[in-house]
């Protein structure tokens, strides 16, 4: 299999496994169309069966030797009705309808709501959204045993559809026992990031902290109104964001969702951390071998707004065109990133750095790289600290992570700009200025000629410790004995 080639954009692609695409063929020809990491939806699907997808992405992995980012997405606590006498029916417009504790089958004037937390909590004039808004109920009267509402939007519903309640904050926790089930899993698998679904609070975070035992990095899903409200202490506690816009826009009105995302993408950037934009990015591809263009717009906006990755749902899991949605999504990104006034706009979003060594060089880094004629950034570090520090500047050079932890190369396929390589650790000033050319050559970040930053920190391997900037011209000579090792091996 030929070498794998550095990705000539910035912004990551997020694609998600499932039907449509969990095999090792397909795996690979998502991975060569652009994808740079991958999704597995623990809502699908049994652990078996996502046990030989992650043992097909480590194979092609190391077929490759490129790290690839896996993210084990839990499915969380979702509010669903009963069922049906006969699996479905009809609430016309306007009339009664009841949710209440009765176990049988639901009819038109009443259905279970198996979640008991919920009464008592309702209250008049609250909403219920069942089926992803499709239907809108408005609480008439609640009580411990049943919940009258009015159907402001009736029509078809049937057996365990969704129900969202977008008006009050429900006392549940986070981790259903089918998600503490799955992170086991994920853990056992070494995902490297951790999906945490419908967060509400800072504090639904700490859990799932817990039981993750200090490995993997935890993604906190942004989809209830409640956590825009408490973004802030969520960001702090979480390793990064994804704008999960599906349930988001369910429980907000259509029009508050397009700020809202905007302004988590910058709460993220602004504390270095990764940030996903997701959800109906290219839906009409699950059946449509092309996009619509206010799909198009819908992405580009995403990487003008500087989201360090894009993610695609049942366009690949599912849908009908996998490899072209992968595709199609590439080629928008490319296209954002050579339109000469992208850099201003990302740029929009930058931040005065904490007073730091390390935040301050992480500046310079992105201000050398507009001053001068660089061709990469290449980041020594082992926990990847450095590395989010200059992608939160979102310089105009790629960044050449180079690290010994494979943990940290796999973690860093979400951050944007970033291209790891698993490398062995440096002893000296002297290993470092030879490595960091070496690796510039062998990766193809810049040619004889070539000017590279090279940031590190003093002693070596030591987390957190970044205090050396070097700016190095790749020579001649170094190229020379770049091949000559290379053609000796």
């Amino acid at each position: 299999m030929a070498k794998f080639e550095p990705r000539d954009r910035k912004v990551k692609i997020l694609a998600t496994l499932g039907p449509a695409s969990a095999n090792p063929d397909m795996i690979a020809r998502l991975h060569r169309a652009g994808a740079d990491a991958f999704r597995i939806n623990m809502s699908h699907a049994d652990h078996e069966t996502h046990a030989k997808t992650f043992a097909a992405i480590r194979e092609y992995e190391a077929k490759i030797g490129q790290p690839i980012g896996i993210l084990c997405d839990l499915q969380g606590p979702k509010l669903r009705v009963g069922k049906f006498e006969n699996g479905r029916t009809v609430i016309p417009h306007g009339r009664h309808f009841t949710l209440d504790r009765n176990p049988e089958p639901g009819n038109e004037n009443r259905v279970e709501l198996p979640h008991p937390e919920l009464f008592g909590l309702l209250q008049k004039g609250q909403r219920l959204l069942l089926d992803d808004g499709k239907l809108r109920l408005r609480v008439i009267r609640a009580d411990e045993n049943e919940i009258l509402c009015s159907a402001e939007v009736g029509g078809v519903i049937s057996d365990r559809k969704g129900v969202n309640v977008p008006d009050a904050e429900v006392p549940i926790p986070a981790l259903t026992d089918k998600d503490r089930r799955d992170l086991a899993f994920a853990i056992q698998q070494k995902a490297d990031w951790i999906g945490l679904s419908f967060v509400q609070r800072p504090e639904d975070l700490a859990e799932a902290r817990k039981l993750m035992g200090g490995y993997g990095a935890l993604m906190a899903k942004i989809e209830k109104p409640l956590a825009v409200r408490h973004l802030d202490e969520i960001l702090e506690m979480s390793d990064g964001l994804m704008v999960a816009r599906g349930d988001l826009g369910v429980e907000l009105n259509p029009e508050e969702v397009p700020p809202l995302q905007k302004r988590i993408v910058q709460q993220a950037r602004k504390a270095g951390k990764p940030v996903v934009v997701a959800t109906q990015m290219l839906e009409s591809m699950i059946e449509s071998p092309a996009p619509t263009r206010a799909e198009v717009s819908d992405v580009a906006n995403a990487v003008y707004d500087g989201a360090d990755a894009v993610m695609l749902s049942a366009e690949t899991a599912a849908g009908q065109w996998p490899e072209e949605a992968v595709t199609i999504m590439h080629r928008i990104a490319k296209q954002v990133e050579k339109d000469p006034g992208y850099d201003e706009r990302i740029s929009l979003g930058r931040v005065t750095p904490d007073a730091t060594t390390s935040d301050a060089l992480a500046e310079a880094c992105a201000s050398i790289s507009r001053a001068l004629k660089i061709s990469a950034i290449t980041v020594f570090t082992s926990s990847g600290s450095s590395a989010r520090r200059v992608a939160r500047e979102r310089p105009r050079v790629p960044l050449l992570v180079l690290t010994p932890s494979l943990i940290t190369a796999r973690r860093v396929a979400l951050l944007w700009g970033a291209h790891a390589v698993r490398t062995k650790d440096i002893g000296s000033f002297e290993e470092m200025i030879g490595k960091g050319k070496r690796m510039a050559l062998r990766h193809g970040f810049g040619e004889a000629g070539a000017r590279v930053i090279v940031l590190a920190g003093v002693p070596f391997g030591k987390p957190g410790a970044t205090n050396l900037l070097h700016v190095v011209t790749l020579q001649g000579d170094e190229l020379a004995r770049h091949k000559s090792e290379t053609s000796g091996k």
